[in-house]
């Protein structure tokens, strides 16, 4: 029988730690789209050498730009192919606004304006597509956003599953506002703005696939009024991001790595629906790598946590505001969950894409 040493361990996690997702395809695969290793991959080999910038070396969601005058705006764009068109809670059409919003916003930006940009599968209905563009102006209406400019392409029968819908946002972020990786410290508190995995379940279960039956409604929600309510209450608030593809899991993962940090969850602290669990559980998914649309992730410092969490909690769309870590030293650049059992694990990045096509 053999034993392992503490620096066994140690150097067991060094070595995890360095391990950089490589490239090893030839050709594009789902699971190049899910938000986590494979993506991060296709990335680092393909677009950001071709692109490489100092906006997008920041490896956001969203770039910060300034402007001649010293202002500064931030700018996003996305693709949304979610299948099926329409599920409970939402559409593509929410979808389209509600997630370049939320990027905006996870900067700390002020959202202005939206281009949309439609391709067409010769043979869509008009009707479906009115209701499509009409969740779209709803979903605009309600984040503050006009919907300023846009294109629209019709493809060949067959050749886009319908509707794919493409849109790029501005906003403006206020002078002295910042939100960076860098800004995280040992000691910080992780906070969630409520259940996670509600949107990836309730698309997962709309596709009827599965013969599976739960009471799960998509998140999908703009996340900027919420940004702006911690913000004012916590005005030190180091990082934030909106857990989409890939989930807190892999969101977690960027921050650790970003900022040279350890991001530490309690898994008896995250919040997860009931239905949600049974659902990942049968299938084997954890929740943690699950997508959402109507949720952020949150670092503060230890003085405006509470404040932070009274901030959120008081907000519709943070209700159920919770701390799920901590951040600390060592081992640096890894995510660790404290389990119910009083073990720990280490959370890695999304491998492969368990549920294509969510957003």
């Amino acid at each position: 029988m053999t034993t392992t040493t503490g620096q066994e361990v140690f150097e067991r996690i060094e070595a995890f730690r360095r391990r950089r997702p490589r490239l090893r395809d030839e050709r594009v695969t789902l699971a190049h789209g899910a938000g986590g290793k494979a993506s991060a991959a296709l990335l680092d080999a393909v677009f950001f050498p071709a692109f490489s910038n100092d906006a997008l070396d920041a490896h956001g969601d969203a770039a910060v730009i300034e402007l001649p005058s010293g202002e500064r705006i931030a700018m996003s764009t996305d693709s949304f192919v979610v299948k099926p068109l329409r599920f409970p809670g939402g559409s593509i059409g929410h979808l389209a606004v509600h997630g370049t919003v939320n990027d905006l916003a996870m900067l700390g930006a002020r959202p202005l304006a939206l281009s949309a940009a439609f391709v067409l599968e010769e043979g869509f209905p008009i009707d479906s597509l009115r209701e499509v563009v009409a969740d779209m102006a709803g979903a605009a209406a309600g984040a503050g956003v006009a919907i300023a400019t846009g294109d629209t392409k019709v493809v060949d029968h067959g050749a886009a599953d319908g509707l794919y819908v493409t849109t790029a946002g501005i906003g403006m972020v206020p002078a002295g506002r910042r939100l960076d990786p860098s800004l995280v410290r040992e000691g910080d508190v992780v906070l969630c703005s409520g259940t996670i995995g509600d949107h990836g379940t309730a698309v997962m279960l709309a596709r009827g696939d599965l013969a599976l039956e739960a009471d799960v409604a998509s998140d999908t929600a703009p996340l900027s009024g919420l940004v702006e309510s911690l913000l004012a209450a916590a005005p030190s608030t180091r990082w934030l991001r909106d857990p989409t593809r890939g989930g807190v899991g892999t969101v977690c993962n960027e921050l650790a790595r970003a900022s040279k940090l350890t991001v530490v969850l309690d898994e008896a602290a995250l919040p997860v629906r009931p239905a949600v669990a049974a659902a990942c559980e049968l299938l084997g998914i954890d929740p943690l790598y699950v997508a959402n649309e109507g949720k952020l992730v949150a670092v503060v410092s230890p003085d405006e946590a509470g404040a932070a969490l009274t901030a959120l909690r008081a907000h519709p769309t943070g209700s159920g505001a919770t701390a799920i870590g901590r951040i600390a030293a060592e081992p640096p650049g890894i995510v660790v969950l404290a389990t119910r059992l009083g073990g720990t694990r280490i959370v890695d990045m999304l491998v492969g894409d368990p549920l294509p096509r969510i957003c």
